[in-house]
């Protein structure tokens, strides 16, 4: 009797501690409006209020002004050729979250995207859709993690130029975005509307304008934070 005690507590305490040694990933990434996002302003003091310091991974890897060719290495142009930097900045995004991830059980997997503007002033608008889809596989593939449980969080282009003056695919690639994310299993949509009005980081007034408001960004970080957070609180485990 001894000894069955001995085993039920000793397999209590192997995975009661393996799943507090589980780490949750989350990978923030996209071009300059994520680049503008601090995350430790308020996304990060978020997640590791929830989940505790030592439970999480936090990554962020952001150039702005790039095409989402830049990450997903399958695109094309609508002549059908492949561009001569594909994949380039996703590589990067790989190689800083692989030694991080190596050798840690994963717990859950959250991807927070905030891109879409260039391939709108680029008229790439077409191809955004499959690019997104494109995009999810392969973090799926080379994270070797389940499609259905990776958590998609889309920051949506806000309402900078809903006429299409400036950016010519601008509401295409924004309903794109809405579309994707309201017929996939955990993927999810942010808000950005109203972010992009107020005093911006350089101390200056802006209405409507392409960057977001120092206020603004803080505000994203909370969105992505609390989107993730409840993803997570319905999403199937791993």
């Amino acid at each position: 009797m001894k000894i069955y005690f001995f085993i039920v507590a000793f397999l209590c305490f192997y995975f009661c501690h393996a799943e507090l040694s589980a780490k949750r990933l989350f990978l923030l990434s996209g071009q300059s409006n994520m680049q503008g996002h601090r995350p430790a302003e308020a996304f990060t003091p978020l997640i590791e209020k929830k989940y505790g310091k030592e439970n999480v991974i936090i990554l962020q890897h952001a150039i702005g002004g790039k095409p989402i060719h830049r990450w997903w290495k399958g695109w094309k142009t609508p002549e059908g050729k492949k561009p001569e930097e594909s994949g380039d900045i996703y590589d990067d995004l790989l190689n800083k979250t692989l030694p991080l991830t190596e050798g840690t059980k994963l717990k859950s997997v959250c991807f927070v995207w905030m891109q879409g503007e260039r391939d709108a002033k680029m008229g790439w608008g077409d191809l955004y859709e499959d690019a997104l889809i494109g995009l999810h596989a392969q973090l799926t593939k080379d994270l070797q993690w389940k499609p259905e449980q990776l958590i998609f969080v889309i920051g949506r282009l806000s309402d900078f130029d809903l006429e299409n003056k400036k950016y010519p695919h601008w509401t295409m690639v924004r309903d794109i975005q809405s579309k994707v994310t309201a017929s996939k299993e955990n993927w999810h949509l942010v808000n950005t509307d109203d972010l992009n009005d107020g005093i911006n980081r350089k101390g200056k007034k802006i209405s409507n304008d392409l960057h977001y408001s120092a206020k603004g960004y803080k505000i994203l970080g909370q969105r992505f934070a609390q989107t993730c957070i409840e993803a997570i609180s319905k999403a199937k485990q791993p």
